[in-house]
Parts: C-alpha cells; sequence; structure tokens
C-alpha cells in the first residue's frame, strides 16, 4: 500500500497529539548501546527504521520488548555481542552509521555497507564521520561492499571544528567522545532541537555535556554510564506539518506542543503566507483572516523570501510545507534550500494541479500562487516531507487526487492516515496497482 487517495477540498478541524521526531528517537535508540545497564524509552513511534534498528539490537543477543500501542520500550544490552564477520548494518538506513561509535565503544569494531542510504537529497557523503572516527584513533578500512571500522582500547578524546554543521556528524562526534579517555570539544556543532534531545538523553545515561543548545559542545564521559528512563518530545516537524493543513484547507488543527519555544522563526514563516500561529497551555493553532496571501516585503521590487538552512534556520525538512503554502496563496514568493541539491526536483509535479513554479536553479523555486488548482496523479521522491507537501496540495483541492510513492511518510510519521482521518480528511491507501 504505497500510494495515497485523498478527496480533498474538506476543511480539516480538531485535535492533533504528535509523535516523537524519528531524528530524535533514531540517534537516541542507537546510544543504548553505550551502557549495558536496563533503559526505558517513553513514546517510541512505530516507524519503519525503528523496527529496523530494534531487528539488529535483537539480532545481537539485545534484550528488547516494545508496546508500540503505549510507545514504551524497555532495551537491556547486557548480553549484546558483535561479530563483524557475521553482523552488518544495513545500508539502507542512514542512521546506521550511529551504531558505528557505541559498537566500537563496546566491541573495538563495527562494520557498516559501503553505501549508507538515506532519502533522495543528492549525495550524502560520510567523509565526515570517517574523519571523526579516525580522529578519535579507529582505523577506517574498505573491503569488498564493507566499510570496517576498528580502534585500540580505548577512543581518544580530541577537538574538532566541522566544516559544516551536519547534524548526523554531531551526533557521530558525542558518541564518540562519550566513550572517549578526557573531554573532547566540538566547534561548529549541529544545534536543532532533536539533537539537543539526543544530549540530555546522554546526560541522562551520565555523559558531562556543556553548550547543549549552542554550535560549541563540550564532551566528558562519566565514570560508568547508567541506564534510566526517557521520555520523548512531540516531534516539532509534525506539529509545524498540521499546522500547515488547517491552514492550507481553511480549517481548525489544534496541535500539542510542549516547546513552542522553538518556534518563533517558524511562526513568523508562517506568518508570510497570512497565517497567524498562537501558542497557549500547550497547546497550537492557526488564524486565517481572509484566503491565504503571501506578505509583501517593505522592501519594493523583491520577493518574499523563504531561506532554510541549519538550525537556528528555518529547517530544510519543513522547506516542502512552505512551498506547498505558496501555491495556495495569493502572490508570488522565493524559496531557498541551502543545503541539499536536488531537494527541488519535485517541483514539476506541482504543475499537474494546475500549479505555476520556477526552478531557478538546484537550491532556488519561485511560487507564482492564487491559481486555480485541480486535482491530479502526483507522483513524489523518496522524502518524506515532499510527500506530505503534496498531499497538502491535493487536501486543498476539491476532487480525488493521488500521490504515487507515499511510503517515506511511514518512515517518520505513525499513523499520518488515521490522524488526518481524525480532523475530517478523506484520505486512504492504497496499491496503486
Amino acid at each position: 500500500m504505497s500510494n495515497l487517495i485523498v478527496h480533498g477540498g474538506l476543511p480539516l478541524r480538531g485535535q492533533i497529539v504528535p509523535s516523537a521526531n524519528k531524528n530524535a528517537v533514531l540517534p537516541i535508540l542507537c546510544a543504548t548501546l553505550l551502557t549495558d545497564q536496563p533503559l526505558r524509552l517513553v513514546g517510541v513511534p512505530e516507524i519503519t527504521d525503528v523496527k529496523k534498528i530494534l531487528q539488529i539490537f535483537r539480532t545481537l543477543g539485545s534484550d528488547v520488548r516494545v508496546d508500540f500501542a503505549t510507545g514504551i520500550l524497555d532495551v537491556h544490552h547486557r548480553a549484546t555481542q558483535f561479530d563483524p564477520a557475521e553482523h552488518k548494518l544495513p545500508e539502507e538506513m542512514r542512521s546506521s552509521i550511529m551504531l558505528v561509535p557505541p559498537l566500537l565503544a563496546r566491541f573495538g569494531v563495527a562494520r557498516l555497507e559501503n553505501d549508507v542510504k538515506g532519502c533522495t537529497l543528492g549525495v550524502r557523503e560520510i567523509d565526515p564521520h570517517v574523519e571523526v572516527f579516525e580522529r578519535f584513533g579507529a582505523c577506517v578500512e574498505r573491503t569488498a561492499g564493507s566499510l570496517i571500522v576498528r580502534t585500540g582500547s580505548t577512543m581518544v578524546a580530541n577537538d574538532h571544528w566541522l566544516d559544516y554543521a551536519s547534524v548526523t556528524t554531531t551526533e557521530n562526534f558525542v558518541l564518540c567522545a562519550a566513550s572517549a579517555d578526557g573531554a573532547s570539544t566540538l566547534v561548529n556543532a549541529a544545534s536543532e532541537p532533536h539533537v539537543q534531545e539526543f544530549c540530555r538523553f546522554l546526560a541522562m545515561l551520565g555523559v558531562e555535556i556543556g553548550g547543549i543548545g549552542t554550535s560549541r559542545l563540550r564532551i566528558e564521559k562519566g565514570r560508568k554510564l547508567g541506564g534510566g528512563e526517557f521520555r520523548f518530545s512531540e516531534d516539532f516537524h509534525e506539529i509545524a506539518t498540521f499546522l500547515a493543513l488547517g491552514a492550507i484547507t481553511g480549517g481548525d488543527i489544534v496541535v500539542k506542543n510542549s516547546a513552542p519555544e522553538q518556534f518563533p522563526l517558524i511562526d513568523r514563516t508562517f506568518a508570510k503566507f497570512g497565517v497567524e500561529v498562537v501558542h497557549r497551555d500547550g497547546w497550537s493553532r492557526t488564524i486565517l483572516d481572509g484566503p491565504l496571501r503571501v506578505r509583501k516585503p517593505f522592501t519594493q521590487n523583491i520577493l518574499t523570501k523563504v531561506e532554510a538552512a541549519p538550525w537556528p534556520y528555518l529547517p530544510v525538512d519543513l522547506l516542502p510545507i512552505f512551498i506547498a503554502l505558496g501555491v495556495k496563496a495569493e502572490g508570488s514568493a522565493m524559496f531557498w534550500n541551502k543545503v541539499y541539491d536536488g531537494a527541488m526536483g519535485w517541483s514539476v509535479e506541482l504543475s499537474k494541479f494546475g500549479a505555476h513554479v520556477f526552478l531557478s536553479d538546484p537550491h532556488r523555486l519561485v511560487t507564482f500562487g492564487g491559481l486555480p488548482l485541480s486535482p491530479a496523479k502526483v507522483e513524489s521522491p523518496y522524502i518524506i516531507r515532499v510527500a506530505i507537501a503534496l498531499l497538502m496540495v491535493a487536501a486543498s483541492v476539491k476532487g480525488r487526487s493521488e500521490i504515487a510513492n507515499a511510503l517515506p511518510i511511514r518512515r517518520a510519521h505513525p499513523g499520518f492516515v488515521e490522524n488526518l482521518c481524525s480532523v475530517g480528511a478523506n484520505v486512504e491507501w492504497t496499491s496503486g496497482e
């Protein structure tokens, strides 16, 4: 069941409790391997990548008990073993690379498939990760189809300055530093909310981390890492997505949000399309005064811009949902993805709805919104938020649309269609055959 059928034109109204952020859940799952003490994680979403990591844990001999109905995971790595001749980390899951540091810490060796993949966002190099492993004293060897990473008896603390504020490279540095003797410092560290959540989990285990939420981190391992219970926060991506779905359909979706302090720039970006976001008593909602309309800049003869880059910029993962708003809103806007090559190539699918968009280069796209849109059958690339953006446009247009290859949504959002239906959407999965 890989396609979504959307009968659009219905204003969506109701309450949504978002799931946890997969970009926090996956690295935290990897980090659990650092300790041999029992752990309980609360709010674990039922998504494909989570299931794959838990299966890896079971293969390695860990004790894993999960109830996705309650979101409770109990995991204990006391009997875990790793044999590079037998065990390997799957290439189709990019988060596999974050299993390398804890395996090095526990067993001194890890085996990674040669080409770690994620979604279709251009080249996702692993060179920065290799550099981090080597700085901590590991040896990286390329074999037929795999990378073998080995380290000596202990990893060596060090200071490093990233050439780019990469989330996974930051997390891998922190994971290595959590097992290294001495204090390590990372400059130009990523500071996204999910990186902060990841660091708070490691601090719960006993790792000393200074500078959480900034671009400079100082990490020093504790004497012995412990266990405990950790509860995940709501995913700010999912919060913004449901707020946008309420706005684009002319509805009123109220979304649970425990961290509105993360939203000032996201709120201001919504305002560029005539949408006011209100946060009150742990919940967020959007308010519209008339139709969606691009707010003109004070400076004449320039386009309203939405620029996305590493936090504290607007997150690039949210750019597609604002492009969907731009297609629907009256007026023109320019969208700038400062991170990924090839992240805008899906714009041709928007034209199938009747939208007028212009891709000026691999990083910048202009929408000429407010045109009459009609239902369409479109095809999503393997990018989570793009599949959702296409669904947003379909939900705003009266009639039957189909989003082919929408499975990436399930990588991040458990029960996404069920949540949509609970607020009045007419959406269903189909095989597309």
